[in-house]
């Protein structure tokens, strides 16, 4: 046996006790046992409790039948069979989760105490009257044209008697109106059956041409039976979980069979309803015979005899009125939900508040949602936090707790998704010095809705210790309408669950809606419902600055004087006594200066760097950073370059005085509306200059790369680029004039 098992099993074996099992369940025992590697000896010895079906040496043959699987069965079965039997294991330290955990699950499904539950006496009829009893169960139970199946002959194996096919091609009209004329005699109608053995019936309609599941037309009911305790015990189970029973009978033996109404729509909601059916009995101390699941199972038929003892009507119509009101309660008592506690017992012991992650912006556990439209570089943003937080950097200027961040890519390739990074670092010039702390879950492809993928998501981080989990882009696992405030906030409710169950900020990120957003608040930019901007602790909104063409001549003149400087430094040791602090500020004479003092080679290959520096500018673009913050004071705006594939603070104030996109004052917009033809001509023409070099991240840029970019239509895309000349358009692509293309007509 492994030294680092939490339990021993023969431990937690000596609370199950194997004559309450069933025959799958006892063979299940035995495979958990082996895939723990146990011996056959701990599973025989164990066995040998069940004194009426212990048979020796059956437990070492079984056990070499026993080769495993690709879904084995593990010790988790065996803890949960002690759990079923009232066995509580002791939470002293942590434990590892099996595959299919759920998480954050209590001891669910717990409606009653069973240790306290008092009998139900359950009583024969006084007045004896089979063809009542029978006729009650099938008005109860079945619609007047719905065939109905039955059996009352039986054969004999190896003392037992079991049931033939029976009948199946009559209905529960022509039933009830023959029990109702034969005076009593059941037999008549259904023909007899032997009196020590009784009769059966199905209690799902059929189509009239067999009795297997495929012939089952409503998947309406499922039988509960359990002979593994008294009677009485089982009646005050049933009623206490307020099953919700159309029909609940009297065996004529050990049991009550109650017909439980399930309502599915098809054999696979029967299956997963019965299975979670099953699921609340067990836990709740009535042990299933799990060999009647199947749709079409027979189950005992009232009015009759058997072995002298009466197969009869206990009750009808019983518990919750439907499975979907018995369902809501039982999930409504297992909520976890806290009890209210009294501000006065805390008040001097008040909880320390979790550490920050993003410095006044967000802590730990909490949830953040970075909101920008396209080509706000937002993916770009979220795995620069995720660099921040594993090196312990600032992220946008804000100092960034260290800690291990999962990002959970839904939608780029896996290749691109670790170049990026890759290519994050190195425009940062950081030194990736704790790449160990960055995990990547690749799921493009393989995304599914949030409801689904946040067990999931839990399941692979919970010993991990991240402290941030961001998830980029969500539009790829939104469950329901994004416009729908409800479904909207049952959405949002996953990231919650993820941030309690891990104590990991979740961060994510979402799309604006159409048009301009200078106007509105940052709360009111992101798309869809407003539950997106209301739900998350922290709000960070980007929106794209007006860059007139000053502010880029500006830009670019900067960019130009670091290159030749740059390179001065590196080729000319005397540079500094032939170039003063001003001329450092002037791009003319900055080339001028590289061209006088440089040897023509060296000149020449500057002029790559200044081309590339000129293009970057070009290609650069500005945004502010707003934020509505839970936890923290509001901060000013924050002011950025994205320059691909990074965002820079702008620290000098170049971009303090620009306005947001749609932004500007009514009365400077006024003052644009009467600039001259000639100005707007010039000012359109340098806009699509812009947005085409803007767009080019992957060297191809389409009609719709520009819509939105610029934020305006299709057509008054089409129409600049058609007023501009420089520009073709083929099959949705934009091109350049002279790269072999035709117009599009």
């Amino acid at each position: 046996m492994s030294n680092d098992k939490q339990y021993d099993l023969r431990e937690i074996l000596q609370h199950i006790d194997p004559s309450m099992l069933d025959y799958q369940d006892w063979v299940n025992v035995g495979m958990a046992l082996k895939e723990a590697n146990y011996t056959a000896m701990d599973w025989d010895a164990w066995s040998k409790r069940d004194g009426g079906r212990y048979h020796p040496g059956e437990c070492f043959k079984k056990w070499d039948t026993f080769r495993g699987a690709p879904t084995p069965v593990t010790a988790g079965t065996i803890v949960q069979l002690a759990k079923d039997q009232g066995w509580q294991p002791e939470r002293t330290e942590s434990y590892e989760l099996e595959w299919d955990s759920i998480i954050g699950a209590k001891e669910d499904l717990v409606v009653i105490n069973k240790n306290w539950v008092e009998a139900r006496e359950v009583t024969e009829p006084g007045d004896w009257n089979p063809a009542g009893q029978l006729v009650k169960y099938l008005e109860t139970l079945f619609e007047a044209s719905e065939n109905v199946g039955y059996v009352t002959e039986s054969w004999e194996k190896d003392g037992k008697h079991l049931p033939t096919k029976g009948a199946w091609d009559r209905t529960a009209g022509e039933l009830i109106q023959a029990l109702n004329q034969c005076k009593g005699d059941i037999g008549a109608v259904l023909g007899d059956c032997k009196p020590e053995v009784g009769a059966w019936i199905r209690f799902n309609p059929l189509d009239g041409k067999g009795i297997k599941n495929e012939n089952v037309t409503e998947f309406r009911y499922a039988l509960v039976e359990s002979d593994a305790m008294d009677i009485d015990h089982q009646n005050a189970i049933i009623r206490e979980l307020e099953l919700p029973v159309a029909c609940l009978v009297h065996s004529g033996g050990k049991s009550l069979h109650a017909i439980v109404r399930i309502d599915a729509t098809n054999y696979d909601e029967y299956r997963k309803r019965v299975d979670y059916l099953y699921n609340v009995c067990q836990k709740n101390g009535l042990k299933i015979d799990s060999q009647n699941r199947n749709p079409s199972r027979l189950s005992r038929m009232p009015g009759v005899m058997r072995n002298g003892r009466k197969q009869f009507l206990v009750d009808t119509n019983i518990g919750k009125e439907s499975w979907k009101a018995w369902q809501e309660w039982i999930e409504a008592i297992n909520d976890d939900l806290p009890e209210p506690e009294n501000l006065d017992s805390v008040w001097d012991s008040l909880p320390e508040l979790s550490p920050a992650l993003i410095d006044g912006v967000l802590r730990q556990g909490q949830k953040m949602l970075l909101a920008g439209p396209s080509k706000a570089g937002k993916s770009f943003a979220l795995i620069e936090l995720c660099i921040a937080v594993a090196e312990g950097r600032k992220w946008l200027g804000w100092p960034c707790a260290q800690g291990r961040v999962m990002y959970v890519n839904l939608e780029l390739d896996r290749p691109s998704c670790l170049h990026r990074f890759r290519d994050v670092y190195e425009a940062l010039g950081w030194q990736p010095k704790n790449l160990s702390n960055i995990d990547i879950w690749n799921l493009r492809g393989k995304s599914i809705p949030m409801d689904k993928l946040a067990p999931k998501l839990i399941r692979r981080a919970a010993k991990k210790h991240y402290i941030a989990i961001v998830i980029d882009p969500i539009y790829k696992v939104i469950t329901g309408d994004e416009n729908s405030a409800d479904q909207m906030a049952n959405f949002c409710n996953q990231f919650d669950k993820v941030c309690c169950e891990l104590n990991a900020a979740v961060i994510y990120c979402h799309h604006h809606s159409k048009g301009t957003q200078g106007s509105k608040k940052s709360m009111d930019r992101a798309s869809g419902s407003g539950v997106f901007a209301r739900d998350p602790d922290a709000l960070l909104d980007l929106i794209e600055l007006d860059l007139n063409s000053d502010i880029l001549k500006q830009e670019e003149n900067k960019a130009i004087c670091s290159v030749c400087e740059s390179w001065l430094k590196k080729h000319v040791s005397f540079w500094e006594n032939e170039v003063s602090q001003d001329d450092r500020c002037s791009e003319k004479v900055m080339l001028d200066a590289c061209k006088r003092l440089m040897y023509v080679e060296t000149y020449e290959d500057m002029q790559k760097d200044v081309a590339a520096a000129r293009k970057a500018v070009q290609q650069r673009t500005a945004w502010r950073i707003d934020g509505t913050l839970r936890e923290f004071p509001k901060f000013s705006p924050v002011n950025l370059w994205f320059d691909y594939p990074v965002h820079s603070v702008d620290d000098v104030g170049t971009l303090k005085d620009i306005y947001e996109d749609g932004g500007k004052p009514s009365h400077l917009r006024a003052m644009d509306s009467r600039k001259s033809k000639v100005v707007k001509a010039k000012e359109r023409k340098r806009s699509i200059e812009v947005a085409f070099e803007g767009a080019s991240f992957d060297n191809k840029v389409t009609v719709q790369d520009l819509v939105d970019y610029m934020g305006i239509t299709e057509k008054s895309v089409r129409r600049r680029l058609k007023e501009h000349g420089g520009f073709s358009i083929t099959e949705g692509v934009v091109t350049r004039v002279g790269t072999g293309t035709k117009t599009e007509k």
